[in-house]
């Protein structure tokens, strides 16, 4: 096949997804189609009749390098995982298939606008997978999705630097596009358009998720020796956490000592070798940084009522112009000295990153035994900020407010209530407090009834009870999916091991 007929191709595959049915009964999505299919198809034209009358040859080199196609599969495979426990994630599978077509037809024809030449692989990949790991546009919006990706290559294309004797991108490219489309959405309140929230909280639905994204980025870690870097801002965030636990008595990030999706970025997102310090301490120093930007961010965001999701993308651009500095900063005394790399320096790189990965897996492992990182945190869980709530701890009484509006929307008439008697004693909103206890009320919970009444003719809200049993799905599920196994006794041996009074040892007929 002639090269220049290439981007021709991936315009026409990129086209033929109209006439899928998901798409085609979509206006909005059918339009973004057409319409990003009509511009590529426009730049072939232009690019086309230009070369012809400059006598261009357009070439290509196929070159399949392992850092593109090692992360591939790790995205894929967290694809898989993730979407057999959510299932828009394989809903959305054409979409995700429809972006690498629009990247590979938009990154042929911005390469051989500048040059004849263009390098054929699985670049892409890495661009397009790592995006939809952290942000979707819903369908009404999604030609911002291809905006995104678009914004991503040119990045790559234009934005460059001299790094140790050679020309390369300065930003890796997927952060970047993240970062400019979520300051954009921040400053636009247009957060709502995205599937953002839904994405960063359903990636713990699967079971052992920590351990699987731990497992899945292995093999790059020890290929592209960007394990210290990983390591240093896990570390970096866990010990925070701690920290913070010991001073509060709270945790920081609520139901996580670091969040799945934070964990995530910290494997697959900011770990470009490309885009990071050459040094190794510079990149345990790159790893800290990122850690603790986390940390201010979701702060920050928290405090100005933003949506906290976009803790773990807006810092990565920054940090990417930070790595000549910190290179610097580390070959120069007094910080030379310090440098890991000195240790073992007669070992192969390979050896050593096999080094550095076994002191990772035993990071990692102590981490889990003390739950510091899988499924077993007790910040998922009411019971545990309830007692925080009767000790005043910090900020425990509003994210238990938060867990009760959750479980309340849910359908449970006992969060309903639990709410409703939040409201009134510590916010002191009875308006408030009665539309929680009607909505318990007309759920079925009779003591919200009880408080309703109560409240309306002025009377402090003091009934209260046990949740019923066809509750108990909705409030034991913590940060979890759906429970799947809803047997009486199943249910009440998991409300007694995430410590909810009077379940232990109960025995229904």
């Amino acid at each position: 096949m002639s090269a220049v007929a290439l981007p021709l191709v991936f315009t026409a595959g990129l086209l033929a997804f109209a006439l899928y049915p998901p798409v085609r009964q979509t206006p909005p999505l059918l339009w973004s189609f057409l319409g990003m299919g009509a511009v590529l198809l426009a730049w072939n034209v232009v690019l086309l009749v230009s070369a012809l009358r400059r006598r261009r040859v357009f070439t290509r080199e196929i070159v399949l390098r392992p850092q593109h196609y090692v992360q591939a599969c790790a995205h894929t495979a967290i694809f898989l995982y993730w979407g057999w426990y959510w299932r828009p994630v394989y809903d959305s599978a054409h979409l995700i298939v429809a972006q690498l077509f629009f990247a590979y037809a938009f990154d042929m024809l911005l390469s051989w606008s500048r040059r004849d030449a263009y390098t054929l692989g699985f670049g892409p990949f890495p661009i397009i997978l790592s995006t939809n790991l952290f942000l979707w546009f819903k369908q009404d919006w999604f030609y911002l999705q291809f905006a995104m990706i678009a914004v991503g290559f040119a990045a790559k294309e234009f934005i460059r630097w001299n790094k140790d004797g050679r020309q390369t991108h300065i930003f890796n490219p997927s952060s970047f596009a993240l970062t400019i489309f979520s300051l954009s959405l921040i400053l636009a309140g247009a957060s709502d358009i995205t599937w953002g929230r839904d994405i960063a909280t359903t990636q713990f639905y699967p079971p052992h998720m920590y351990l699987f994204l731990f497992l899945v980025a292995m093999p790059g870690q020890v290929l592209f020796g960007v394990t210290t870097m990983t390591m240093s801002a896990v570390l970096t965030t866990y010990l925070f956490g701690l920290a913070h636990y010991s001073v509060t008595g709270t945790y920081y990030f609520f139901d996580s000592y670091i969040p799945i999706a934070v964990f995530l970025g910290m494997h697959l997102l900011f770990t470009d070798p490309s885009t990071a310090p050459r040094t190794e301490l510079g990149r345990m120093i790159f790893g800290a940084l990122y850690g603790l930007s986390t940390i201010a961010l979701y702060g920050l965001l928290g405090v100005a009522g933003l949506p906290t999701f976009y803790d773990k993308l807006l810092q990565v651009p920054l940090l990417n112009l930070l790595i000549k500095w910190i290179d610097r900063a580390v070959r120069a005394e007094p910080l030379r000295r310090w440098d890991p790399a000195a240790i073992g320096r007669s070992l192969s790189p390979r050896r050593r990153n096999l080094a550095y990965l076994s002191v990772w897996a035993i990071v990692f492992g102590t981490m889990s035994a003390a739950q510091g990182v899988g499924d077993r945190h007790r910040g998922q869980w009411i019971p545990f900020w309830q007692q925080a709530c009767r000790q005043d701890r910090a900020y425990a009484c509003r994210y238990l407010a938060q867990l009760h509006t959750t479980y309340c929307a849910a359908g449970s008439g006992w969060s309903c209530n639990e709410l409703g008697r939040l409201q009134a004693d510590r916010e002191m909103d009875r308006p408030a407090a009665v539309a929680s206890m009607q909505r318990g009320c007309e759920i079925g919970f009779q003591p919200a009834c009880a408080n309703a009444s109560t409240l309306m003719s002025g009377g402090p809200p003091a009934a209260a009870g046990p949740p019923p049993l066809q509750e108990l799905p909705i409030l034991l599920r913590g940060s979890k999916g759906p429970i799947g196994d809803r047997r009486s006794a199943s249910l009440y041996a998991r409300a007694c091991d995430e410590g909810w009074p009077d379940s232990c040892g109960r025995v229904t007929r």
